[in-house]
């Protein structure tokens, strides 16, 4: 039987560089919320999650009609760490694995996502996550059982855990993925 991985979306940051949020840029018209969204739902999830912080019911508004469910993570303002702690703790105990996305990777898809997927349910004891510009980061899809035993504190997210645990990560190549959204000048379309 296969393995049920579920995702979480991590949406509750400030954009204090950017000076508004991120979340809510738009690319064709969509933010870059709900693109993320609609990328983590291709992968069919067991359970879905995006952890909302900082413009929570603008945000909240971005996927509302999008079968996640939205949390506000009481906490998101000590940094991405307990922001995923929140995520992952509210996710469906049958959730083997868990999608962890941001929402400011404009070159997300998608397919990206499904070929994490199909890495990870090769062997769901080992992770599998995206590589760009020289390293290993999110999306990435890890064992739940990784993210339960881990100090999710401050900035340190699932990143931490994969560099870790670099000799049971299955890394899957992405170099557009290595462009985020952080300042003014990253809204620029190459």
């Amino acid at each position: 039987m296969k393995a049920a991985h579920g995702a979480v979306i991590l949406a509750a940051g400030a954009s204090r560089r950017l000076g508004f949020p991120k979340q809510l840029v738009e690319i064709d018209g969509e933010p870059l919320l709900r693109r993320a969204a609609r990328a983590v739902l291709a992968t069919q999830p067991l359970d879905g999650v995006v952890v909302l912080g900082h413009e929570a019911a603008r945000c909240a508004a971005a996927v509302a009609d999008l079968p996640l469910r939205r949390l506000l993570a009481p906490d998101w303002q000590r940094g991405m760490g307990p922001s995923l702690r929140s995520g992952v703790d509210a996710l469906d105990a049958a959730c083997a694995g868990v999608l962890v996305v941001l929402c400011d990777q404009p070159a997300l898809d998608a397919a990206h996502l499904q070929s994490l997927l199909s890495a990870w349910s090769a062997a769901p004891h080992r992770a599998a996550a995206s590589g760009y510009a020289g390293t290993v980061g999110v999306p990435a899809l890890l064992p739940r059982s990784w993210l339960q035993s881990a100090a999710l504190d401050g900035d340190r997210g699932a990143r931490a855990l994969l560099q870790a645990r670099a000799a049971l990560v299955q890394v899957v190549v992405n170099e557009a993925l290595a462009r985020d959204v952080d300042l003014p000048g990253d809204l620029r379309l190459p």
